[in-house]
């Protein structure tokens, strides 16, 4: 003999049945579980996904970080360079000239004026 299947009405969903796990107990669950494990799988690869997106970030930003550190430091090296270039230059223009540098450095002179000799003037 055959069942009968009785259409008897559904209880309506409510929060509270989300969140205990209720919903899976129902017979449109039974029914549709194929498509609720696809869902699944698609949030899933969805979320894996979006994690790995977030490391390649991280691995973008560190290497911009990078980036500008070796900019900053090649443009210090080419300053430097063009620095010593220019005092080389500067050193066979003055030998030239037959300048030499000094050994000595050229002492400071400090004239004092007495009080008494600045109101006579």
């Amino acid at each position: 003999m055959e069942k009968r299947t009785t259409n008897r009405p559904q209880k309506r969903l409510t929060f509270i049945d989300i969140i205990k796990g209720n919903f899976l107990n129902r017979d449109e669950i039974k029914i549709h579980y194929k498509f609720f494990l696809l869902l699944f799988i698609l949030m899933m690869a969805m979320i894996y996904s979006n994690h790995l997106v977030n490391k390649k970030i991280k691995i973008v930003n560190a290497l911009k970080e990078e980036t500008e550190e070796y900019k900053s430091r090649n443009a210090y090296a080419q300053s430097k360079l063009i620095k010593v270039k220019m005092e080389s230059q500067l050193g066979k223009e003055v030998a030239a000239d037959s300048l030499m540098t000094l050994e000595s450095h050229p002492h400071k002179l400090l004239i004092k004026l007495d009080s008494s000799d600045a109101k006579t003037k």
